[in-house]
């Protein structure tokens, strides 16, 4: 699956004053979902006043369309970066408060009486850790290496990540997970990653620097303070011992372009073959037997590392185990313990790894607790209050413009042969299009949820989760579920289901507006459609053939051919100095910069066919070619912490947001726009602008 922001919201976003405020109290209009009959923002759907009009479009068009923005906008105390994405996602936060609030009077309401546990702060603070020492003193008890795999089975039940699965791991996934089979798109598959470290980049590990230097150093004074608030002695030394046994895992860890690679990462192993990923300390059959005995199957993205790591586990000290399954407890559990615990994992995690100096207020951690928790029982209100059916209606008619572009694109390749052509068609008819909300819901009604007990709603929530979650494997896909809920701010394309999804709290604002010139509308969701779509065509997701299946349909020329056009994007990518000495990895990003290169062009197609051979109007000054390159500069506005943007140059495939506006410089129709001549920064000669798609 591929994001179209991938961690934009884990570390957080935001934009100033142009998304409309929300309240727990929101006007009736807008607590129905009826939009203004004016654009949200300006005249046409843009915020010119963010405008900076001294700059040249064609040596910077992210300052020339976001500068004023840029210098006037305050990243706020907790977040990471601030842009246009947190302004949703605050706008979608401040809209599922106020369906929790509303729940929260409600005792026979399942959210409202765990949000209502959640913000009961003086009950957690006088429970102290009595809730989690039950299970921190079953990890103390372990007296012998039998008993490990036990505890890491368990661990990942109640939401603690481990062996199987690491804090922010690269796919995004800390915990084993269910997935459609690579080669059997209509069954499930249970999967796992490498993983038993605490850091989510083997360069955090690894690298010989400076800034690396400092946050390993940080990161063993948070393992040796969470072990001190656990009650532990000499915490010092066994905080380096956690430290040197992670480090040597991450000498085994995939690269992250190995590790994005769906060939290399489809590797599949029958229960009995699972014998090599064991060791006398950790057996995986008995993992898999205990999550599920019904598991027949396991796929296993990076063997190699995973085998790894149990050996390394089985030589560490039987201490040095517990102990990292202690700290990790800890952090993977704060939500739900003192504030001693939360702050300790956020001074880490929220102050060093994303320079954010101050946690966001209770209320919104409760939110994303909410989230995390329950999601789709929240997201079935937030669809019904905010997102009105008629969207769903316009919205297609835009996805169904823009995938005929791509099928007049297919036709028009020339590097592509005939035979390869049809089945890129074929496989473009049998999309399948998500737009808001499920069509079916989740049932949590067998989960039960206590007022004065949010670490028992934390531990009873995630074991409802995994369960539903481990349950699918091997059974038939579910292709009504969904992977993100309605109150999501983001977008995604699901490879082997051939998917295309675009959930409620997106669609809004200034990725969509009804009332909006069409021209920023193709520019901004109309190119994010795009991107998406593209995604079945890149690196990875050209992978997949017209049924969804990890096979190969390409002629040899064809692979010949788009191998060619995609280094070139590799290379171009590279040039891109994003922090001094710390360029962009073009083979890492190579994925996210073909959907947004294509999903531009893609969307520029079906606008111009959108016109029906006629000129759009001038407006404010601008042009509707003008207008329509605005509408994809302002969606990408986003102020950066220097740490936020150096772990995303690490973790994260999508560009920088101002080398994701600048993608537009090898579109001609960018040139021909807003007059961009040889000598401006920004400016390729014709020969070396590249086309992909």
């Amino acid at each position: 699956m591929k994001n179209l922001f991938a961690a934009a919201l884990l570390a957080g976003t935001a934009l100033a004053a142009t998304v409309p405020a929300a309240s727990a109290q929101e006007a009736p209009a807008a607590a129905a979902g009826v939009a203004s009959p004016k654009p949200e923002r300006g005249s046409f759907g843009f915020d010119t006043a963010g405008m900076d009009r001294a700059a040249k479009p064609g040596d910077d068009f992210y300052e020339y369309a976001n500068g004023t923005w840029a210098k006037n906008t305050p990243i706020p105390a907790d977040k990471a970066n601030y842009g246009m994405f947190i302004a949703l996602d605050d706008l979608s936060k401040q809209r599922v408060r106020g369906i929790l609030d509303a729940a929260g009077a409600d005792d026979k309401s399942l959210i409202g009486r765990a949000y209502a546990s959640y913000l009961d702060g003086a009950t957690v603070e006088t429970l102290g850790l009595a809730p989690i020492r039950p299970w921190l003193d079953k990890v103390r008890r372990l007296k012998d290496r039998k008993g490990y795999s036990a505890l890491v089975a368990e661990a990942a039940q109640i939401g603690v990540s481990g062996v199987y699965g690491s804090s922010g791991a690269w796919a995004g996934y800390r915990l084993p997970y269910t997935w459609p089979d690579d080669e059997q798109p209509g069954r499930m598959l249970l999967v796992i990653e490498q993983g038993g470290t605490g850091m989510p980049d083997r360069d955090m590990y690894l690298a010989d620097t400076p800034k690396m230097a400092a946050i390993r150093t940080a990161y063993v004074a948070h393992l040796a303070k969470l072990l001190t608030l656990a009650g532990e002695t000499g915490a010092e030394a066994r905080a380096e011992a956690i430290m040197a046994v992670e480090t040597e895992i991450a000498k085994a860890y995939w690269s992250r372009d190995d590790s994005t690679d769906s060939t290399k990462t489809y590797n599949k192993f029958t229960l009995a073959e699972t014998a090599r990923f064991s060791t006398p300390t950790l057996d995986m059959a008995a993992v898999l037997k205990a999550w599920n005995p019904a598991i027949a199957e396991v796929q296993i993205r990076m063997p190699s590392a995973t085998k790894a790591a149990a050996q390394i586990l089985d030589r560490a000290p039987l201490q040095v185990l517990k102990d990292q399954l202690l700290v990790r407890s800890l952090d993977d559990l704060s939500a739900a313990l003192p504030d001693a615990i939360g702050r300790e994992n956020f001074a880490f995690y929220g102050t060093v790894m994303k320079g954010a100096p101050e946690q966001a207020p209770r209320w919104q951690r409760g939110v994303d607790f909410m989230e995390e928790a329950f999601g789709e029982a929240i997201g079935k209100e937030y669809a019904a209050r905010y997102f009105p059916p008629a969207y769903k209606v316009e919205l297609r008619a835009l996805i169904d413009n823009i995938l005929a572009a791509m099928d007049r694109r297919i036709d028009k390749l020339a590097w592509m042969q005939p035979q390869t052509k049809a089945r890129a068609k074929e496989k473009l008819k049998g999309f399948t299009v998500k737009i808001g909300h499920p069509d079916q819901w989740r049932d949590y009604s067998g989960l039960q949820v206590e007022r004065g007990d949010l670490f028992g709603n934390l531990v009873r929530a995630n074991r409802f989760n995994f369960d539903y979650m481990i349950e699918k494997a091997g059974q038939p896909t579910r292709r009504w579920e969904w992977l993100m809920t309605p109150q999501t701010v983001n977008a995604h394309a699901h490879y082997n289901q051939l998917e295309i999804v675009f959930p409620a709290a997106f669609l809004q604002p200034a990725f969509y507006d009804p009332y909006a010139d069409p021209a920023v509308n193709y520019g901004a969701i109309g190119a994010v459609i795009g991107h998406e779509i593209i995604h079945h065509f890149d690196d990875q997701g050209a992978q997949y053939n017209e049924k969804g299946e990890l096979a190969n349909w390409w002629t040899p020329e064809d692979k010949a051919a788009f191998k060619q056009a995609t280094q070139a994007m590799v290379e171009q990518a590279e040039t891109y100095e994003v922090l001094p000495g710390e360029h962009m990895k073009g083979e890492f990003a190579l994925g996210e910069n073909i959907g947004d290169l294509a999903g531009m062009t893609l969307a520029y197609d079906a606008y111009r066919a959108s016109l029906g051979g006629k000129e759009a109007p001038v407006i404010d000054g601008f042009t509707g070619d003008q207008r329509f390159f605005l509408g994809w500069a302002q969606i990408w506005r986003r102020n950066y912490r220097e740490a936020d943007l150096r772990q995303r140059l690490m973790t994260d495939a999508h560009a920088p947001s101002i080398q994701r506006v600048w993608v537009m410089r090898n579109l001609d129709a960018w040139y021909d726009a807003y007059g961009v001549k040889p000598g401006d920064k920004l400016y390729l000669a014709p020969e070396k602008r590249i086309r992909v798609w």
